[in-house]
């Protein structure tokens, strides 16, 4: 006789489930469309990132005003998961990511069809970039929702690595720029959103048992954890980094090295690609050894590897080499933070998935904008990377101070922690 079990999201399922392996369970259209959606969103929300360079020349623009453009879309992205979270939760994620890419598919329209000529302007993109960010927090419940907690980290880390879209815009942007000008590409990057846009409301299916909505004075129940602000924390570090890095780097090869644009955005997305494609491993191996395991080693190395970068190192080849081994390892670490959420909040996941990418996106928008700042304070952006990498730091230690508490008072035999 099948026995009723209770999943990570707080659902009824089959406990057959939990013997079957990752494949055999969940819904597999419904976790390639959530990865589909958060790669082409996260490909125009860094698209300024790889075009700031060329951005900066033609609207002579400073170097803090280039930080400050390449972090707008980060903050906006953060502010508006908040919002998503609580719109998951009450009208599904799919409706939530369905809308914000009808809002996404039209702001680049209305840019490029008018045009944007001023850092005023680019900055009103950055917004509308910005809905694009927040598409992680209706992305990962979306496809979360269908998997029971022993394969939580699995589902997160596949419809996560759609983070691989700044891949994407750092390698075709720059090219496209050049062929067409930067102000095209806000047009042309409409055509993937709109075929991902299709094949999303095709495909996607919210999963059929979901918690009941709460009141919205509620969602606020979930701050007064300290467990919250800790995950909110801890994303800030890897995810921040992550991100951070994808919309700076272009900048930073162009004005340390002397690189062309096009080149730069080969060089960024070979260290964006490094940060994706271990995200779903850094969820499994997490699975295996535990979150905190994992992340305890992810802060230790991301501190050590951003501590040597800051000392501008030379040359490029080394540079980008050390690029690529902090990227994999935040990576690595955005796929175990959310290893580890769904166990502790599984029935907020919807706000608190909204919650914890607002972490990310406010390190992120620090990272970017710190380095640009850093830059024409100092001529050199070496303080941003120290300060980025005490914050890793200190996330390692606030890590060592929790995770005894959490083993003990919310451990489970399902899923290790």
């Amino acid at each position: 006789m099948t026995t009723m079990g209770i999943t990570a999201n707080g659902l009824l399922a089959p406990e057959v489930a939990r013997r079957d392996g990752f494949w055999a369970v969940g819904h597999r259209p419904t976790l390639f469309a959530a990865f589909l959606y958060f790669d082409v969103a996260f490909m125009v929300w860094v698209l300024l990132g790889p075009l700031a360079p060329i951005i900066a020349k033609d609207l002579h623009l400073s170097a803090a005003q280039k930080g400050l453009m390449v972090a707008v879309p980060t903050l906006a992205g953060a502010i508006l998961r908040l919002v998503y979270g609580v719109f998951v939760d009450r009208i599904g994620p799919k409706r939530t990511g369905a809308i914000a890419q009808i809002v996404v598919i039209v702001g680049l329209l209305t840019a490029w069809f008018f045009g944007v000529d001023s850092f005023v302007g680019t900055l009103a993109v950055g917004v509308v970039l910005g809905f694009a960010g927040a598409s992680f927090a209706a992305a990962l419940p979306l496809a979360s929702r269908w998997y029971p907690a022993e394969h939580q980290g699995k589902a997160m880390g596949i419809a996560g690595m759609g983070n691989s879209g700044t891949v994407f815009a750092a390698l075709f942007a720059p090219l496209l720029a050049k062929a067409f000008g930067w102000n095209a590409v806000l047009g042309l990057a409409t055509i993937p959103l709109t075929i991902v846009f299709l094949i999303y409301l095709v495909v996607a299916r919210d999963a059929p048992d979901r918690p009941v909505p709460k009141s919205l004075a509620a969602y606020l129940d979930v701050l007064r954890s300290g467990d919250a602000w800790w995950f909110m924390l801890f994303y800030g570090v890897t995810f921040g980094g992550f991100v951070g890095l994808s919309s700076s780097l272009s900048i930073y090869f162009t004005d340390q090295f002397a690189l062309t644009p096009v080149v730069a955005g080969y060089c960024t997305a070979a260290c964006v690609f490094a940060g994706s494609l271990v995200r779903p491993f850094g969820g499994a191996v997490a699975d295996r050894i535990g979150g905190i395991r994992a992340l305890t080693f992810v802060y230790l190395l991301a501190a050590i590897t951003l501590a040597v970068i800051a000392t501008a190192p030379q040359p490029l080849g080394l540079a980008l080499a050390l690029f690529l081994l902090v990227m994999a390892t935040l990576g690595f670490g955005n796929g175990a933070v959310f290893q580890l959420v769904p166990q502790r909040f599984g029935r907020e996941i919807g706000v608190m998935t909204g919650l914890v990418g607002f972490g990310g996106g406010v390190g992120g928008f620090y990272l970017a904008s710190s380095l640009g700042l850093a830059k024409q304070l100092t001529g050199s952006s070496s303080a941003g990377f120290l300060i980025f990498a005490a914050l890793a730091v200190i996330a390692l230690g606030g890590l060592t101070l929790v995770k005894t508490r959490w083993r003990r008072t919310w451990g489970n035999a399902g899923a290790r922690i």
